[in-house]
């Protein structure tokens, strides 16, 4: 069953895409809290409190809070498959939704693999 998010991210007309990917080690940091606590996820992003991101098994996606919940932008086709090297990055798409996006899309990943980082160090100790 589609989330609302599902659907947005299938109607909301794209202002860009690229081809792009994550770093291994924020996807390592990701999949060891997926484990844990499942997927979905959601998290408020400090610094930027206005943005929220989405982790799902099949996109990352940051929306506007302050826009009712608006797509900004959205790192969809995770392309995880045979992956046999964990320093590999993970090849994706990259979706433009908003003329900012660009200002946020790194410090956003940087924010999301500092707080889930914490959060398991607290989880093992």
């Amino acid at each position: 069953m589609l989330t609302e998010l599902d659907q947005r991210l299938v109607r909301m007309p794209i202002m860009a895409q690229r081809d792009s990917h994550i770093d291994a080690s924020t996807y390592n940091v990701w999949r060891r809290a997926r484990n844990i606590w499942g997927a979905p996820m959601k998290m408020v992003l400090p610094q930027i409190n206005e943005f929220r991101l989405h982790l799902t098994d099949n996109y990352w996606a940051v929306v506007d809070l302050s826009r009712n919940n608006a797509l900004v932008l959205a790192w969809i086709d995770l392309d995880d498959q045979d992956r046999s090297s964990l320093h590999k990055p993970i090849t994706c798409k990259l979706n433009y939704y908003h003329f900012a996006a660009s200002a946020i899309r790194a410090k956003s990943l940087v924010l999301m693999e500092e707080m889930l980082s914490e959060r398991l160090k607290d989880y093992y100790h």
